[in-house]
């Protein structure tokens, strides 16, 4: 709710019309007064949120104080982010109106922590950068909310392998959870040591670590990677800066993204891995 709004409500403006002194004011005024526009009044009525109190001969609108109580209730929980359905339901039973604003209340404290936790671990990790310290895969990506590569994945590999890793995140207990990003890191973990190791590409330690991403990978994603979706995963931890540093920087990623094509080729393609040292 904006500041006219609450100024205004509170500034007794309007008239006094008929024997009862009874407060109207024009749609007119009502959008002067509370920045929302005419044709959303009309929409406010359309739908049943807001009525007006009566519609003169010529089609104008008026508002009396009950209706001018009922906007500014819409226009409090407007300002809580809530779509107009639940605030219509909110507001025609009072006990949902309770509920809803305290449901959504917790909802934005528990938002609240969550931007918390982010600032934290952001801060850790610009110290730890700043004093040139080195990070686990784990603390890298504690300031980030994963939701924000939805596009970039749904692009690449299609809506599926997003909602079948998202329905099967969110399916887990914390405490699963807890051991999903515990392995996740371990596996990651692993690739960059291979690399920082400057292992061949081929080299046992190397595969078995590229074989326990590909499982993992095929977790998330709901199903198996196949050949070309594998090899384009490993381009993008090469081309895609988030996704080097993980890795140590972006020759570290070369180093990976040599290895599992070598594992794509032997597991997937069927074709014979050059010899070298292991």
């Amino acid at each position: 709710m904006s500041e006219r709004t609450a100024s205004w409500a509170a500034s007794g403006e309007g008239r006094a019309v008929g024997a009862g002194a009874t407060h109207e004011w024009s749609i007119r005024e009502v959008a002067r007064a509370t920045g929302l526009t005419s044709r959303a009044l009309r929409h406010y009525e359309q739908i049943g949120l807001v009525r007006p109190s009566r519609v003169a001969a010529n089609g104008y609108r008026f508002y009396g104080d009950a209706a001018l109580s009922r906007l500014y209730r819409v226009l409090s929980l407007r300002a809580l982010d809530l779509p107009l359905a639940s605030i219509q339901r909110a507001l025609d039973d009072e006990r949902s109106l309770e509920a809803t604003i305290s449901a959504h209340l917790a909802s934005l404290e528990e938002r609240r922590d969550e931007v918390h936790r982010q600032i934290i671990a952001v801060r850790q990790t610009l110290d730890a950068v700043q004093k040139g310290g080195s990070m686990t895969i784990d603390e890298i990506f504690a300031g980030f909310d994963n939701s924000r590569y939805e596009g970039e994945v749904r692009a690449r590999w299609g809506d599926e392998a997003w909602e079948a890793g998202a329905r099967a995140r969110e399916a887990l207990s914390d405490a699963e959870r807890g051991v999903a990003d515990a392995l996740g890191a371990q596996v990651n973990a692993a690739l960059r040591a291979a690399a920082e190791g400057r292992l061949a590409p081929d080299a046992d330690a190397f595969q078995a670590a590229v074989a326990a991403h590909h499982r993992w990978v095929a977790g998330h994603w709901g199903r198996t990677p196949e050949a070309d979706a594998y090899a384009g995963l490993a381009q993008l931890y090469v081309s895609d800066e988030r996704f080097a540093a993980v890795y140590g920087g972006a020759s570290n990623a070369e180093a990976i993204r040599r290895a599992i094509e070598v594992w794509i080729g032997a597991n997937l393609l069927g074709e014979q891995p050059p010899s070298s040292s292991r």
